[in-house]
C-alpha cells in the first residue's frame, strides 16, 4: 500500500515537480493549496492539475473568516520583518506550514513536502531562513525539499524545465506573484491596512483605479475600470465628456473628486452626472 504525505502546492513549476517526484517514489499525495489575499487566484489551474495527476486537493481559503483575520495579523505585525515591499515572507511561510502541520497531525501524516529551492527567493529561501522556518513551524525533521535534495540551487530554472519535460507536465509562466511586493499597490494598502473592518474585497479593490484620501476617492484609469466603478455601491461622479469616473464614499469628497477628474481628463469637463 502506498504511503501518504502532504505537498505544499502553490501551482507553480517547483511545487508541480515536487508532486511528481514524490509520486514516482510511491507516495499517495495530498496537495495543500493556500488561497492568500494578496496572491493571484489560480484555483481553476490547481484543480485541473490535481485532477489530471489524480491527487487529492485540500484548499485553505485565507480570504475569509478566521483564517483571513489570522493572516492579516501577520501582515500588520510580522515578527521577522518585511522585504522590499510590505511582504513578510518568513512569517507568511511559517503561518502556512503551521496550518499544514495541524492538518497533517489530524490525518496522522508525518512528512510535509515543499518545492523550495535554496537561493531562489532572497528572503525566505536562504539557508538561514529555511532553517528558521522549519524550526518555528514545528516541523523539524518532517520537512522534505526534494528539489534541494536533487542539488537544484539559485534562480535559474533550467533544471526544473528539464525535469518538467521528463515528467511531461505543463506549468504556468512565472508572472507577478504576491501583491505585497508591488510598490504602487503597497502604497495604497498602507493607507487602509490598519482599518478595523478591512475585508478581502477592500484589498482586491485596491487593484482598480487611482486611490486618493485613503481610498475614499477612486478614479478609473480606463473604460473597463470606469464600468466596474459604476457598478459599485457609493456615489458615482461621471464626467459628461471622456474621462475617469469617480467613486466616493461620502458626499464631502465631491468637490475634491471633481478636481481630480479634471486633472486626469484630456478635455475640459463642463458638467458631471451624479449617481
Amino acid at each position: 500500500m502506498s504511503r501518504k504525505l502532504i505537498v505544499m502546492f502553490s501551482g507553480g513549476l517547483d511545487s508541480r515537480l515536487a508532486v511528481k517526484i514524490m509520486q514516482k517514489q510511491g507516495f499517495e499525495i495530498i496537495a495543500l493549496f493556500f488561497k492568500l489575499p494578496f496572491s493571484k487566484d489560480i484555483g481553476n489551474e490547481i484543480k485541473e492539475f490535481s485532477k489530471k495527476e489524480k491527487i487529492k486537493l485540500k484548499i485553505f481559503d485565507c480570504t475569509r473568516g478566521k483564517l483571513f483575520q489570522e493572516y492579516l495579523k501577520i501582515i500588520r505585525n510580522p515578527k521577522y520583518g518585511r522585504g522590499a515591499g510590505i511582504n513578510p515572507c518568513i512569517d507568511c511561510r511559517i503561518f502556512i506550514l503551521k496550518k499544514a502541520k495541524e492538518f497533517a497531525d489530524k490525518k496522522g501524516i508525518e512528512l510535509i513536502v515543499t518545492g523550495e529551492v535554496l537561493g531562489e527567493r532572497p528572503m525566505s529561501q536562504t539557508r538561514k531562513a529555511m532553517d528558521l522556518i522549519e524550526k518555528e513551524s514545528g516541523l523539524m525533521g518532517r520537512l522534505v525539499r526534494p528539489l534541494c535534495e536533487l542539488g537544484i540551487r539559485g534562480r535559474s530554472r533550467k533544471k526544473q524545465i528539464a525535469l518538467a519535460k521528463k515528467f511531461k507536465i505543463s506549468y504556468p509562466t512565472p508572472a507577478g506573484g504576491c501583491l505585497l511586493c508591488e510598490k504602487l499597490y503597497c502604497e495604497k494598502l498602507k493607507k487602509i491596512l490598519d482599518k478595523k473592518n478591512l475585508t478581502y474585497k477592500n484589498i482586491q479593490f485596491l487593484k482598480i483605479g487611482r486611490h486618493f484620501e485613503a481610498s475614499q476617492i477612486i478614479l478609473g484609469r480606463n473604460k473597463k475600470e470606469n464600468e466596474l466603478l459604476e457598478k459599485e455601491k457609493g456615489i458615482k461622479i461621471i464626467p459628461n465628456q471622456p474621462g475617469p469616473t469617480a467613486l466616493i464614499k461620502n458626499k464631502k469628497y465631491e468637490k475634491e473628486a471633481k478636481k481630480l477628474i479634471q486633472k486626469y481628463s484630456k478635455h475640459k469637463i463642463k458638467d458631471f452626472i451624479m449617481r
